[in-house]
This record gives structure tokens, sequence and C-alpha cells, in this order.
């Protein structure tokens, strides 16, 4: 058992309030919140750090402020400069289309299947299709990869060679 004592450095433009475990971020893209209750675990604010401290600390409480660190840092990324994921559309036995319709991604004409394939996407998330890509932005990081996601297993081959059969969406590119 170890006290355990980790900081945040903050960066210029964002602006963070803590209270009673939830975190509230405000950058120039947006705003998030999230909440961050553990026992034995306290989150402050000083100056322009962010201390995560625990006091005789075990694995899983020090396991748990790196978790908590790493998703006050990608709120912080998200909120000052978003997330970014691309898609390659890739179709070499029937040509795919690809459409966004208000809260799905709809592919058309999926290895020649007449019923459309949906892809949910997750709120505050903008996807928009250009030639053969299809673009996933926002500011919170677990939904912008979890569409990108739905994206990607919704054109999942299954029942075929998948080394002759390469046809689907598939993630090429984060930011």
């Amino acid at each position: 058992m170890i006290d355990v004592n980790e900081e945040i450095q903050l960066m210029d433009g964002v602006n963070v309030e803590i209270s009673n475990s939830v975190v509230k971020v405000e950058g120039s893209q947006g705003k998030l919140e999230k909440r961050f209750a553990f026992p034995n675990i306290e989150l402050k604010k000083q100056d322009k750090k962010i201390q995560l401290v625990s006091k005789n600390a075990s694995k899983r409480e020090k396991r748990m402020i790196n978790t908590f660190k790493a998703h006050i840092k990608n709120m912080i990324k998200g909120t000052l400069e978003g997330f970014e994921y691309k898609l390659k559309i890739c179709s070499s036995h029937f040509p795919m289309n690809v459409t966004v319709d208000k809260n799905y991604v709809t592919i058309k004409n999926f290895l020649g299947e007449k019923v459309p394939r949906k892809a949910r996407i997750l709120e505050n998330v903008n996807v928009k299709v250009e030639g053969s890509d299809v673009i996933v932005t926002g500011i919170e990081l677990e939904k912008v990869s979890q569409t990108a996601a739905n994206i990607e297993s919704a054109c999942r081959v299954t029942n075929r060679d998948r080394r002759i059969f390469q046809d689907g969406i598939y993630i090429y590119e984060k930011k």
C-alpha cells in the first residue's frame, strides 16, 4: 500500500470544473461531462492541474487512477481538437452505395445483397461520405470510435473466403 498522486497538466483554452466526482471539460470544440466515482479516489483541481489522489492505494485503485487519467486526457484532447476516423470503401465484386440517413449509415448492394445493411450513428457524431472515404468526426472518443466500429462490423463478410471477398468498409486512419 502506497500513496498515489497523479497529475494532469491543463492546456490553455480548456476550462475544467470538478464537483462530486463529475468532471466537466469545456474547450473550443465543445463541452464534455463524465462521472468518475470510485472508493478512495479523490479528484481535485489546483491552478492548471488536475490531481488524482488515493491514500494507501491498492493495485485496483492504481489501475482506476490510470484509467481516469486516460479518460480525462481524451476529454481534454476532444474538446480542443476533436477526433476523426477515416474508413475506406472497398468493393471489388459489386459496387456499393453508402449513404448517411439521420442516425444510420446505409450500405446498399453489399456483395449483391438485396436488403441494405445499416450501421447506427451515435449522438453528437458526424459522418460524411466523400468518394470512397467515410469520415467520422466528433469530440467524444468513445462515441466516434464506436460509430466507426459499427460501420466496419456492418460489412463483415461471413460464409465466404475472406482472402477472395475483401469487400467492406475498413478503418485506415485515426486522428
